[in-house]
């Protein structure tokens, strides 16, 4: 015959069941957490000096509709385009900082299908949100996360997923990423170089990149899979066309992903800006046929343009024109446009693309 729970053991159970309750209301309290404290930044009139302040947001709206309220755990600190927000229109006395983020689910709307309560999440807080990723509490809109796997740290999370956004968009979306394809990517210890070599090399590219220090040389060489070449500009000597050229046998690459490009003469610009970063002439002489260059310079396309209008205004493309002019004025309908098509075909054959990727 068994034998009930004397006084002792009845004291213990409940005791243990306050316990429980106590620690049910607690977590239940801060999954209806109303404030919080985020870290904002404001920009003098003068748009010079940037002031970084700590802020209570009191009532913080319930999660409803597709939003999720998330407890975050790491934030990675960017940063923070202020042309860009008053291009967009996007500017206020007080603009949150950190959109990098990864956390805990704390309440779901009710119609958010992608995630529940205590799921782990990471993602990108959007421009125009008004809650900070360094806050304790922040309400995003599900489409923004996706599931953050299990091996992976708060800490990676939120660190690599801007950099790992901007390197697959540049490779797979803005170039024809393929195996066996010459990569050159400039400044390849950076974040988004380290980044986008590994994605190359996983997708059976050949890679070439840059280093602009000593230290950054030896990291690089030490990469595994091992890169084809390691381009030393740190001394400001080295001719990256001419070794991307040595090392394709002349044919060029088939990728570049720069980290800035030089636009003018070296009369024309700061010497600090001239020592580590590559001309655009010298990117369009290692470009291979129907190459693909993304770029970091948000003003490269126009100022190309503008290189374009001022050598046709000069003269330089004028014999181009009239040969163009020529074409167009067949003796013969059918020798002129098999003529026409002849030259099309040479012109597009040495095509290629420039596309931008964003800094954000």
């Amino acid at each position: 015959m068994g034998v009930g729970p004397g006084p002792a053991g009845a004291g213990s159970l409940q005791k243990d069941s306050k316990v429980a309750a106590a620690k049910g209301q607690a977590v239940r309290a801060s999954r209806k957490q109303v404030t919080m404290k985020g870290l904002y930044f404001q920009q003098s009139s003068t748009n010079e000096k940037i002031t970084f302040v700590f802020q209570e947001r009191e009532n913080l709206p319930v999660a409803e509709d597709n939003y999720v309220k998330l407890q975050v755990k790491a934030c990675a600190l960017s940063h923070i385009n202020t042309k860009l927000l008053a291009e967009m229109k996007m500017e206020k006395d007080f603009f949150p900082v950190g959109r990098e983020i990864a956390g805990i689910v704390l309440d779901v709307g009710s119609k958010v299908s992608f995630f529940q309560p205590d799921d782990e999440v990471v993602g990108i807080l959007p421009l125009d949100s008004e809650d900070p990723g360094l806050c304790e509490v922040v309400r995003v809109h599900e489409h923004y996360l996706v599931h953050k796997p299990e091996k992976v740290s708060w800490t990676e999370a939120a660190g690599t997923v801007r950099d790992g956004v901007r390197a697959y968009t540049a490779l797979h979306y803005l170039s024809r990423l393929a195996p066996g394809k010459w990569v050159l990517i400039m400044d390849g210890a950076s974040a988004l170089g380290t980044i986008a070599i590994q994605l190359a090399h996983h997708r059976g590219a050949r890679v070439i990149s840059t280093a602009c220090s000593p230290e950054d040389k030896q990291y690089l060489e030490g990469l595994r899979p091992a890169l084809a070449r390691v381009i030393d500009v740190s001394g400001g000597k080295a001719h990256v066309a001419e070794s991307c050229l040595e090392e394709t046998g002349g044919l060029g690459v088939d990728i570049v992903l720069d980290a800035g490009v030089r636009l003018y003469s070296k009369d024309d610009e700061p010497a600090a800006e001239l020592q580590l970063l590559p001309h655009k002439h010298d990117i369009l002489t290692l470009l291979g046929v129907g190459g693909h260059w993304v770029t970091t310079e948000e003003n490269l396309q126009l100022r190309v343009l503008k290189d374009v209008m001022e050598k046709l205004a000069t003269g330089v493309l004028g014999l181009v024109w009239m040969s163009l002019s020529r074409l167009m004025r067949p003796k013969s309908p059918w020798k002129g446009s098999r003529k026409i098509k002849e030259e099309k075909s040479k012109l597009f054959s040495f095509n290629f693309v420039i596309s931008q990727i964003s800094v954000e």
